[in-house]
């Protein structure tokens, strides 16, 4: 955790000494200050520290009826000079994963629809981004000898990066540098439609109001999707 803290314990230096600018103290404001649902729970996570200047790191887990049904964390990156990759100046990395009934693993749609997931709910939370990507990736397991009893099991994993933007026109490369601090103060939608992203893993219904449609599957344990 103190290795982390040295990019944004105080708001006001980097790894280096160097002063934290203005767009990632307000990034991170916006990330503390979000409330997820409440089966939802968020914690500071150590944040990566080769990947920018600057990260903060929070991790998540979905309980309901005392069972943890998902996990996963949210990495929000900046670089003030901005990375050609990334058309801007701020990434977000994250990674989502849920345990499924085993039959589902070999379900040929269960890719499409669980990223489907995810710009489903980027596009509910009205949130403009560029340059997402990622895996879905499924796994099963079935346990032989000694652990025959052990049940089958099955997992699915969702790992996406995107560039969170204040506004469509902010896709221009040349104007990523100009809008940090309008996307800075967007980044709890995009921290919002992850948590709903989590959320549907672990199966658990839509909150009242949320305008996302999405396919449903049936998971291994927990509440079931309406």
């Amino acid at each position: 955790m103190a290795a982390a803290r040295a990019h944004l314990t105080d708001g006001t230096e980097g790894p280096g000494g160097e002063e934290t600018p203005l767009p990632f103290r307000r990034a991170v404001a916006a990330l503390t200050g979000f409330r997820p649902r409440p089966e939802v729970r968020l914690a500071p996570l150590p944040a990566p520290r080769r990947l920018a200047p600057f990260a903060y790191a929070l991790e998540a887990s979905v309980e309901a009826d005392g069972e943890e049904l998902a996990d996963g964390r949210f990495v929000l990156l900046h670089d003030p000079a901005g990375q050609e990759a990334w058309r801007g100046v701020f990434r977000v990395v994250t990674l989502a994963r849920a345990e499924l009934e085993p039959e589902m693993a070999t379900d040929p749609l269960l890719p499409e629809v669980t990223w489907s997931w995810l710009t489903g709910a980027l596009r509910a939370r009205s949130v403009a981004y560029a340059e997402v990507g990622g895996t879905v990736t499924r796994a099963g397991s079935v346990s032989f000898g000694t652990l025959e009893e052990r049940a089958a099991s099955a997992e699915i994993e969702v790992r996406a990066s995107w560039t969170p933007l204040e506004g469509a026109g902010d896709a221009a490369p040349g104007a990523a540098g100009a809008n940090a601090s309008a996307a800075a103060n967007t980044v709890a939608g995009h921290l919002g439609a992850w948590c709903d992203l989590l959320s549907q893993c672990a199966g658990l219904p839509p909150e009242s109001g949320e305008g996302a449609a999405v396919v449903p599957l049936p998971q291994r344990r927990g509440p079931q999707p309406l």
